[in-house]
This record gives structure tokens, C-alpha cells and sequence, in this order.
């Protein structure tokens, strides 16, 4: 068991801050939010309050065991990002570039089908319904001129 304090972490692709706390550092990871991160440390039997740094490789890889893997945890499925996914129509969790990569193939596949949605994101309308009117203009400025 290596008890050695490492200042950089290497956990899912990612450089964590070994002066961090666990859930600290657990949160910089894109797909893990303060309270997921502290649910996964409770899960795995650290401290909250503990270094990241200071933390045994044995117990860094259950953690990236647990996150890599989230649904078959028993945790409940209303704390994953990707519930009913479209495809396989299981609760998923995303992390990394993956939310990147279906989000991206979301907007493609909304595009293809011409939905309303799809049909705002292809002309760079705003698409949750947001006014149009005065904001997110683009191209030449309209406004009041200045007096002279």
C-alpha cells in the first residue's frame, strides 16, 4: 500500500489536484457534480475531507472502478445524467468526452429528422424557447443612432 502524497492524480483521463479534497478533485472530472462525487467517496469508504494525493492507488482505482461503471452501483437512476437512452433505453451516466460526443450526435440526429429543435439548431436560432427579438442578434448592429 502506497501511502506517498502525489500532487497530481491521474483518474479517468484527467490531471486532478492532489491538494484537493476527495470530492473537490472528484468534481473537476466533467460528468461529476459536488453531490455525485460525494456519494462515490461514501460508496468506496473515503473521508471526505482527505486529500486526493494522499489517498493509496488501490482505493484511487475503486474510485475509477465505481465512476467508469455507475450504473450497475444500485445507486438510483434519477442521479445519472442520461436516463432512457434512446438507443438501448437504459439509465446511463456520461462522463468525460462522451457527454461531448452524444450530445453532439443528439443535435445531428434532431437535424436529420427536421424537428422543431433540430430545425432551430440548424439555422442558429435559439432553441429552448428563449425571445428573438431583440437578443442574439448577429451580423450588422441595429440600434439607436447617436445624435450629432
Amino acid at each position: 500500500m502506497s501511502t506517498r502524497f502525489r500532487h497530481i492524480v491521474r483518474l479517468i483521463d484527467k490531471d486532478l489536484d492532489g491538494a484537493k479534497t476527495v470530492v473537490d478533485a472528484l468534481s473537476d472530472i466533467k460528468g461529476v457534480g459536488v453531490r455525485l462525487a460525494s456519494i462515490i467517496a461514501g460508496k468506496v469508504g473515503v473521508p471526505l475531507n482527505v486529500r486526493i494525493g494522499s489517498l493509496p492507488i488501490e482505493e484511487i482505482e475503486e474510485i475509477e472502478k465505481l465512476i467508469k461503471d455507475l450504473s450497475k452501483s444500485g445507486l438510483p437512476s434519477w442521479l445519472f445524467n442520461r436516463r432512457k437512452d434512446l438507443e438501448s433505453g437504459e439509465d446511463k451516466h456520461m462522463i468525460s468526452s462522451d457527454i461531448d460526443l452524444t450530445v453532439k450526435a443528439d443535435i445531428e440526429r434532431e437535424k436529420a429528422t427536421w424537428s422543431w429543435r433540430g430545425y432551430r439548431h440548424a439555422y442558429g436560432l435559439k432553441v429552448r424557447g428563449q425571445r428573438t427579438r431583440t437578443t442574439g442578434r448577429t451580423g450588422k448592429t441595429i440600434g439607436v443612432a447617436k445624435k450629432r
